[in-house]
């Protein structure tokens, strides 16, 4: 959509909005996602109780760093999958650590 400005006295003809440039920003990775890896690998250094808390938050933020990186100016979509991945892994070895608590 190009818009205008008014052109006469006030304003130069070479002067449309869609000619100004725009600062380019960097892509930034989300908060989410960062959050999420961490609970992942935190799932492994930890006994089964925290370890299952820690790979279900480790999915919950990667659900979320996933969508939020959708955005253009985000990043971390593939970090956030291997944190869901991984936060999978740490369920099934938070289990396993049960089992053999128990026996």
């Amino acid at each position: 959509m190009k818009q205008f400005l008014r052109v006469g006295r006030d304003v130069p003809s070479w002067r449309i909005m869609s000619d100004v440039p725009q600062p380019n920003k960097s892509a930034v990775f989300t908060i989410a996602s960062i959050l999420s890896i961490l609970a992942a690998i935190g799932s492994f250094m930890t006994g089964a109780f925290l370890g299952m808390i820690l790979a279900i938050v480790a999915i919950f933020f990667g659900v979320i760093g996933v969508v939020m990186s959708a955005a253009k100016s985000r990043r971390g979509g593939f970090l956030s999958t291997l944190a869901i991945i991984f936060g999978v892994i740490g369920i099934v070895a938070a289990v396993i650590k049960a089992i053999l608590w128990i026996f």
